[in-house]
């Protein structure tokens, strides 16, 4: 079936009204600024390295970091969102973006790292959005960078920059917590609910993730990885909630020192001791730091990443039949190809919204069903 032909079927929450306001989550201000602010000199980034001696960060001196910030947005608290998008990745995530507009309560933040050559063509899209999307959005602009040693190997590490997510902890120094998507995820319900799990993290628990696979049957990790990995099934970093004041203050469990180490200092020698047995880069090497701190994640239900293998030989996200998918995680390309149809129309769909309510065609339960009907 192709996926013009299947009904506009996206349940997404009512939209409450376009004025940001707080007290929903939790308080990380965005901050003032002029609408298009010139870009940061190196050194006001973020990057802890920037302007110390090398004794302070003595292996993790990073490369400069250029941003331009547009926020609209004064005196409010909003969800703090990261994504990054390499090649041809810019529709994708401007899609991506507009699903957590289209059904967010409060305001985002934006903070979207991309190639150079992407700057342009996402301030141009972005600033053409409708006014009453950019009442409650907001957005950074940040340059792909990583240690200067290895540049080229974190960068082609899976997918091209997609490794850039393991230094957000170092480059976003001024925020306490963010939400890191893929490119390829929708939100199917509000952003708010997402970021409310933060609240569930007990004392020890820094990041917030959903299991590889359910089923054990069909797992991967347990299956065919060469490396530690968490749980069962490993976890899927797709969709990553992660408390970015607890990572930098903590010192991890590790197969590499017997002193735990802490996250900057873990990275560079995990990724040389494993290089060679990573099949999805960065996942993996998350994968292994939190097979030795299982403690400090808090494990997501598969609602919040759901995903084409969800629908593999029938339902396999138990938490989905009665609470519904709520993120929609398009991995291996099915909003672009006819191999998972249903997965393409709720795509299609949300981009070519002009932006109005969507009405409830389907409640939230009733979207998951499809997606596995009509896949495979």
């Amino acid at each position: 079936m192709a996926p013009g032909s299947l009904p506009l079927f996206i349940a997404l929450w009512p939209l409450l009204g376009w004025v940001c306001h707080g007290n929903r989550v939790p308080s990380l201000q965005c901050q003032a600024s002029s609408a298009w602010a010139a870009p940061q000199a190196p050194g006001r980034g973020g990057w802890p390295c920037w302007g110390t001696e090398l004794s302070v960060c003595p292996s993790h001196k990073l490369l400069p970091l250029t941003s331009l910030d547009t926020n609209p947005i004064r005196g409010t608290s909003c969800i703090q969102l990261s994504v990054v998008a390499c090649g041809p990745r810019l529709q994708e995530t401007l899609v991506m973006l507009k699903s957590s507009v289209l059904t967010m309560r409060s305001c985002v933040h934006a903070h979207i790292f991309a190639e150079d050559e992407l700057h342009g063509a996402f301030q141009e899209e972005l600033s053409a959005w409708p006014a009453a999307y950019k009442k409650r959005f907001a957005f950074t602009m940040y340059a792909i960078s990583f240690p200067q040693s290895h540049t080229a190997n974190w960068k082609q590490l899976f997918k091209p920059c997609a490794s850039q997510r393991l230094f957000l902890p170092l480059i976003l120094q001024s925020l306490d917590a963010v939400l890191y998507v893929d490119t390829d995820i929708l939100f199917l319900s509000p952003v708010e609910d997402l970021w409310s799990y933060f609240y569930r993290f007990n004392s020890s628990q820094l990041a917030g993730m959903a299991p590889e696979h359910e089923a054990t049957q069909i797992g991967w990790y347990n299956r065919f990885a060469r490396h530690p990995y968490f749980g069962k099934t490993g976890i899927n970093s797709g969709v990553m909630l992660f408390n970015l004041t607890r990572v930098r203050q903590t010192f991890f469990k590790n197969d590499l020192s017997p002193s735990p180490l802490t996250w900057d200092d873990l990275l560079l020698p995990l990724y040389h001791k494993y290089r060679l047995n990573l099949t999805w880069g960065d996942q993996d090497l998350i994968n292994i730091i939190f097979h030795h701190n299982s403690e400090k994640l808090y494990v997501l239900p598969c609602q919040w990443n759901f995903r084409p293998d969800h629908c593999m030989y029938g339902l396999n996200c138990a938490t989905a039949l009665p609470l519904g998918v709520h993120v929609l995680h398009g991995n291996r390309g099915v909003y672009h190809n006819d191999k998972q149809p249903a997965f393409s129309a709720v795509y299609e769909a949300i981009r070519h919204t002009t932006g109005k309510r969507l009405k409830h065609a389907y409640t939230l339960i009733e979207v998951m069903l499809i997606l596995c009907s009509k896949s495979g």
